[in-house]
């Protein structure tokens, strides 16, 4: 059941059972949440009957979405959408159920028909217009969104440059295959304010995650997790067996949310290219103090290396898989790679670790003729990147008794034989087409002569 919730990923929209011809027959049925009775042709007289929702529903016409965390679990699309429960109670005592249906999905709100309720300028999900359904409350977690790399502003600033174009704000001006392609690909993972705080997201099976209650704290482990599961909770609960949970989350029972707060997450209204741009990201120096001096391997490496060189075990790199007909020039692997430093002008250290991207040239291939990226090597094919997989002790700092204390990091010649070389990214570890983009990041001519001399 773990690697099914976690192997879950971002979003939809909620209500999304297709709109059919079929009417609602019009009668009283008892309100929930000690309201009084509710009107039979309404939004609450639908979607709190179950057996109404059965009748008019339509079934679903696509699979659900799935990734390198697997397929989504299934919930019927009158599952998706039912106004029930303990979350319709507190929905219903809080002030967002005071706004009113229409105030929100807008459509015609006094009809008990399917289509006329949602006709005209309904809209399944609100958050998608944060601006003009949220922001009269939460003006200023909606204007700092608009800028959020959760809002999908850093993924479309790699496809437009790739594809010729300034950035972002160009995204309209890209060829309409890659749209379509990032649509039904990327925007999957890069969501609305709903699919954090009111719906599950589409990979985790998308519709009301809690009877249309406000979550304002997001369940880390349905949300986060079904989102971020391959690069994040797939490293921090260990579920590859060849490696542990993080020490945060194994021994300090930390969740996301410990690190990882609201201005981080919604964004402040600052552009930035990445997400390592924000001004006020979690540090390990936030609560482990002193680190420099703490021993003798910190004070000759400190300034160098980021600390998960030597404290992240194997995580999982991405394939070129995320394309239409499935075909994948490989697939996703645990890997662990050391590389120079992809964004010195963002990091300080010299050596940093790097996970291989989902980036290829033929990553619309299936949606439309032209399938070439204009600048493919605008953006090296390997990413700076945190595992959050820490451990005190791992393959790297875990040295057998007498040996050496880089014995397990270090290269050394064993009789031609180069050992510990293959936690480096090296030129011929890359493919042809990512010799351009990624060469100056190999490690090629970058470490001591003295580790390739033989002893």
């Amino acid at each position: 059941m773990k690697d099914a919730k976690i192997g879950a990923g971002l979003v939809g929209i909620f209500l999304m059972f297709l709109i059919a011809g079929i009417g609602c027959t019009n009668y009283q049925i008892p309100g929930s949440g000690g309201g009084g009775e509710i009107e039979a042709n309404s939004c609450e007289g639908c979607h709190t009957d179950y057996d109404r929702l059965i009748a008019v529903h339509s079934p679903d016409t696509v699979a659900p979405p799935g990734g390198c965390g697997g397929e989504a679990p299934h919930y019927e699309p009158y599952d998706r959408v039912y106004l029930g429960g303990s979350g319709y109670d507190s929905f219903k005592a809080s002030g967002h159920y005071s706004v009113g249906c229409t105030g929100c999905h807008n459509g015609d709100g006094d009809s008990g028909d399917k289509n006329e309720a949602h006709s005209g300028d309904w809209i399944s999900s609100p958050s998608m217009a944060h601006q003009e359904k949220c922001a009269s409350c939460h003006d200023e977690v909606s204007n700092g969104f608009m800028t959020s790399i959760h809002n999908g502003t850093g993924q479309m600033r790699k496809v437009t440059m790739r594809a010729g174009l300034a950035g972002p704000e160009e995204f309209d001006q890209l060829p309409a295959h890659q749209i379509e392609g990032y649509t039904q690909k990327c925007a999957i993972c890069h969501g609305t304010c709903g699919n954090c705080h009111i719906v599950r997201p589409d990979i985790a099976g998308g519709g009301l995650s809690n009877g249309h209650n406000f979550n304002k704290t997001p369940d880390w482990y349905n949300v986060c997790s079904s989102c971020h599961v391959s690069r994040g909770a797939h490293a921090f609960l260990g579920v590859d067996p060849s490696t542990e949970p993080d020490y945060h989350r194994d021994e300090l029972k930390f969740t996301c949310l410990n690190c990882h707060d609201g201005v981080e997450l919604h964004g402040d209204g600052e552009p930035v290219d990445q997400r390592y741009a924000y001004s006020d990201l979690p540090e390990c120096e936030d609560c482990h103090t002193g680190l420099e001096t703490e021993n003798s391997y910190h004070s000759v490496h400190y300034d160098d290396f980021q600390c998960q060189v030597c404290h992240s075990q194997d995580y999982n790199s991405c394939g070129a898989c995320h394309i239409k007909d499935g075909h994948a020039e490989y697939g996703p692997y645990m890997d662990f790679k050391i590389a120079m430093n992809t964004i010195p002008d963002i990091k300080e250290h010299k050596l940093a670790l790097v996970r291989r991207t989902l980036a290829y040239p033929d990553n619309w291939v299936g949606y439309g003729e032209d399938l070439s990226y204009e600048n493919f090597e605008e953006f090296p094919t390997y990413n700076y990147t945190t595992p959050h997989n820490i451990l005190e002790k791992t393959k790297r700092t875990d040295v057998a008794e007498g040996a050496a204390c880089y014995s397990n990091c270090h290269i050394r010649n064993e009789g031609g034989t180069l050992v510990n070389s293959e936690f480096y990214l090296w030129k011929d570890s890359l493919l042809t087409w990512e010799l351009e983009a990624t060469q100056a990041y190999a490690v090629d001519g970058q470490l001591p002569s003295s580790w390739f001399e033989e002893k």
